[in-house]
Parts: C-alpha cells; structure tokens; sequence
C-alpha cells in the first residue's frame, strides 16, 4: 500500500542528552528533523523503523551565528527559508543563501532544514521504489543497465551503485570548506565537507559519514571566502520543486584582474559533490576571458563516464563551470 505509513512511535526530546539517550536505547531509531525526505519514505513503505526520534524542539539545534574570522555557525534545525533570508548569509556567503534558495518549493523550505538537505538520502527512483538493489543490501544496480532510467544519474566514480547526492546546499558549502559538528555518543567531532559526504566505493548504505546514533549538529563555515566572488547555479527540468540534472558553486578571490585562489564544486554528477580540482588549477593566476572558457569546458568533464540516458550532463557541466568563470570578468 502506497501513501499509508506504518505504525511508530515519535519522540520528542527537548535535549541533545534526551535524544542521544533514545537513539542508544532503540537499535533502529529514525531521527527525523523538517520530514521532507523521511515521510515519503514511510508513506511508501520503503523504510518502516519503529521509533522516530523527532530533533525538532532541541533549541541548540537552531539558529544562525557569527564567529571569529568572518565565519558562520548554522545549526542543523535551521530552515533553508532562513538560510536564505539571512543578512549575515547573504553579505558573507551567497552562494549559499542562492543554493537554498534553489531547494524545492517556498512550502518546503519553510519547514526543510539544511541539516535534513546535506543528509537526505538520494533520489534514485529504483532505490526509492524498494528495488532490491546494491544500495539496498541486494546484488544489482537497477539504473545500470541499457533500458534504465537514468538520466539524472552519475557521470563519474561509479562504484556499484550510479545514484547521485540530490543535495542543493552541499556543492556550495563544500566550496566554502565547510566543517559538519557532529554528536556521538561519547564526544563531538567535526568533520570537513570533503570527508563527510562519502561514496559507495566506502560505504554503498549512506551517503554521510554520519553513524547510527549520530546527530548533525550544525555547519561551521570558515571566513577564508567571505565576501569573495560567488557564483550558484542550478539546471533542473522545473525551476521550482526538481531536483538539480546539474548544479555548480564557485568561490573565487582576484587580484590584479586575476583568479589569485578559487573554490568550485559540481553537484548531482557523483554521489558526492564533485571538486573541480583539474579547473582550479588551470584557472589560478589567469584572467577570465573567452579563451579561459573555452579551456575550462574541456577539462570539467574529464573523465566522466555517462550512462545509457545521461550523456547531455557533460555539455551541461562544461557550460555551468564556464559560465562560473565568465561571472568574473
């Protein structure tokens, strides 16, 4: 039966220590924060967990802070609409105010938060469909075949499994080398962006390094790019509700009318958001021109591997990453 969730019961806990003491005591405890991506699972059936652990009413959770240095603090709890309507967001970091901006529907980034947007599982439509696939503990990739559907799938590092991150905000706040502030069950750690979205060639089952009974605390964003030139852009089949086909974010420092240091990150062609490193390098110390552009399309999309159906991406890709560059000049 579709659309008709399954019996569970919800917890509200009003503490970390209250939630962390329920995730410990329940083996499969859901923590559920704005319910954008956990409620379709459940009212398709797909996961069924007995407990849910509701993070929601956990002040800590919320808001939106300044730090030393130029930095922000965002807790987890916090809405992509705050996010986005953020004066220190915006005057500082941009990009990520017009990555949330870019997420869903107004409704849904009402009650969305960034935490639930950087850990949401991915979209795969055969994985999301209860398809007994790798992913899903079973031995076959569904969307890796010659009559799959797969056209918002991966172009690089397939590992097994072909889904992509779906996520809107990590791009960008993997440009911004952002840290994740995650709660265990002894102590705190804080892992950088680059190591906290993670492939199937690490683990197939999740795509954060987040454990089971592990809360996402909050992200904390240094001030190396704040009030630098900042570039997001998102291709989606519909402007409003669609997840990204591609989507880019840059943070780039000049100097002399040239790239002195820059940051670019490619979302929805791997599981992870992908770093443009080959870009990086090829643009620092250069000015942005019509030729530089040029050279940045050839090499944005080395390497990339397309499906059956997914081929149009890599122009995509080689467009967005040059359009990133043209903003600078």
């Amino acid at each position: 039966m579709t659309d008709v969730m399954h019996n569970f019961e919800l917890y509200q806990p009003t503490t970390m220590a209250d939630a962390q003491s329920l995730l410990g005591d329940h083996d499969d405890a859901w923590i559920i924060a704005g319910g954008k991506d956990s409620l379709d699972w459940f009212k398709h059936r797909v996961k069924q967990p007995s407990v849910l652990v509701d993070i929601g009413a956990i002040p800590d959770l919320h808001g939106i802070t300044e730090e030393d240095g130029g930095g922000l603090y965002i807790g987890a709890m916090t809405t992509l609409t705050e996010v986005q309507e953020s004066e220190a967001v915006t005057s500082r970091f941009p990009m990520l105010a017009q990555a949330a901006g870019r997420v869903a529907s107004p409704q849904i980034r009402n009650a969305g938060t960034i935490g639930g947007n950087v850990v949401q599982d991915t979209r795969c439509v055969y994985y999301r469909d209860g398809f007994p696939c790798y992913r899903a503990g079973g031995n076959t990739c569904y969307a890796n075949t010659p009559t799959a559907m797969n056209r918002e799938h991966t172009l690089f590092e397939a590992s097994r499994c072909v889904a992509v991150t779906p996520s809107d905000t990590a791009p960008a706040l993997t440009a911004l080398e952002a840290t994740f502030v995650i709660q265990g069950k002894r102590a705190q750690r804080e892992v950088p962006a680059s190591e906290f979205f993670i492939g199937p060639d690490i683990d197939i089952t999740r795509m954060t390094s987040l454990e089971h009974g592990e809360v996402l605390l909050g992200i904390r964003i240094p001030g190396k790019w704040a009030g630098s030139h900042q570039y997001f852009e998102k291709v989606a089949d519909r402007n409003t509700w669609d997840f990204a086909l591609v989507n880019i974010a840059m943070a780039a420092k000049m100097e002399g009318g040239k790239i002195s240091d820059v940051s670019m990150v490619c979302g929805a062609v791997q599981c992870t958001p992908r770093r443009l490193t080959d870009v990086e390098d090829l643009i620092k110390d250069e000015a942005p021109n019509a030729d530089l552009e040029t050279l940045v399309k050839r090499v944005a999309s080395s390497g990339a591997k397309p499906l059956t159906y997914n081929t149009f991406k890599i122009p995509l890709m080689q467009n967005l990453a040059a359009r990133a560059v043209r903003s600078l000049a």
